[in-house]
């Protein structure tokens, strides 16, 4: 499952619940129902459709959100907050809080498909700080702190100037030094206007080899550098851990090297993007050292599920809490 499918796609604190026994089958566990995980797990609207049992709209999203807290979850994410009506971003946000739940990550800006970031453009540039800064509004109503940016593409491109569309590999390009000075500079003007209010952007390395070709930003390294180039509390990483598991493998280490710029965790397993233990992921090795390393922030699910209708989410959940740090 790809970015684009993702996007497409009152009880308090101390009211949870705990682990219940099914009645269909004497001793089995039922995890619809669950102590909080270890881990802030954040799932997303869709994965626990069946089960939550809301039907459309706004409802819906309600009746999922009340079942993911009743499972275990205290964090929701959702790629898409930004394409959702005022009146919805200000309804989620409400019932995260009288739930007792935090917000993940939503989108500010993504560009896949052009140099938005490395070819300076100033037309362009403008354009893309008045998404960030639109962005203060989005987070404000559903209580987000973090926010979602990715960098455009690499400067290896042409533009048909007769239909506007850029054309992968093709024209002039810029040394990748240049390029690197372009998005720093452009990072920092988003930065600016994030820091009065106490917002993250987060920026994520994207796999070249079964999502996105062509993003400019690919590594944890090169991440790290920008963040450093920036120099910004408001400009940090967003790792996670399906994209580099694909560009680079060395998921503990890596982490480690680039853990004081990390602000942000997602998930999935390799090959297929599901939910862990289903791919050749290690994560209770990786969520074991997540929770060494003190870490307080959110761990996107950002994954499919590997089987449909109500018995794949519940094996999602199982899966969670068989890989949880106990």
């Amino acid at each position: 499952m790809n970015r684009r499918d993702l996007l497409a796609t009152s009880a308090a604190l101390a009211a949870v619940p705990v682990l219940a026994r099914a009645d269909h089958h004497e001793g089995e566990t039922d995890v619809t129902k669950g102590e909080p995980f270890t881990c802030d797990f954040a799932p997303h609207f869709g994965m626990f459709r069946n089960l939550a049992g809301g039907g459309n709209g706004d409802d819906g999203l309600m009746a999922e959100l009340e079942f993911m807290h009743a499972a275990g979850f205290r964090s929701l994410e959702d790629n898409g907050m930004g394409g959702r009506s005022v009146e919805t971003q200000e309804k989620i946000g409400q019932k995260l809080s009288d739930l007792g739940m935090r917000m993940g990550v939503f989108v500010a800006y993504a560009d896949f498909a052009s140099p938005s970031f490395a070819r300076r453009d100033d037309a362009r540039w403008d354009t893309i700080v008045q998404k960030v800064k639109d962005s203060v509004a989005v987070a404000k109503r559903c209580g987000a702190k973090w926010m979602t940016v990715v960098p455009g593409s690499v400067d290896q491109q042409s533009k048909d100037e007769s239909t506007g569309k850029w054309t992968r590999y093709g024209g002039a390009r810029l040394a990748e030094g240049f390029q690197t000075a372009n998005v720093i500079e452009l990072l920092k003007r988003c930065s600016a206007e994030l820091e009065p209010h106490e917002l993250v952007m987060v920026l994520e390395p994207l796999n070249w080899y079964a999502n996105h070709g062509g993003a400019f930003l690919q590594r944890s390294d090169q991440a790290y550098a920008l963040c450093k180039g920036v120099g910004s509390p408001s400009c940090k990483i967003l790792f996670d851990i399906y994209h580099q598991q694909i560009t680079e493998g060395n998921l503990i280490p890596n982490m480690g090297q680039a853990w004081d710029e990390i602000a942000y965790l997602q998930i999935g397993d390799n090959p297929g993007r599901k939910e862990p233990t289903t791919g050749e992921i290690n994560y209770r090795n990786v969520f074991q050292f997540v929770q060494k390393q003190g870490y307080e922030g959110i761990l996107g699910m950002e994954h499919g599920n590997s089987e449909g209708g109500a018995e794949g989410e519940k094996k999602v959940i199982a899966a969670y809490r068989s890989v949880d740090p106990s």
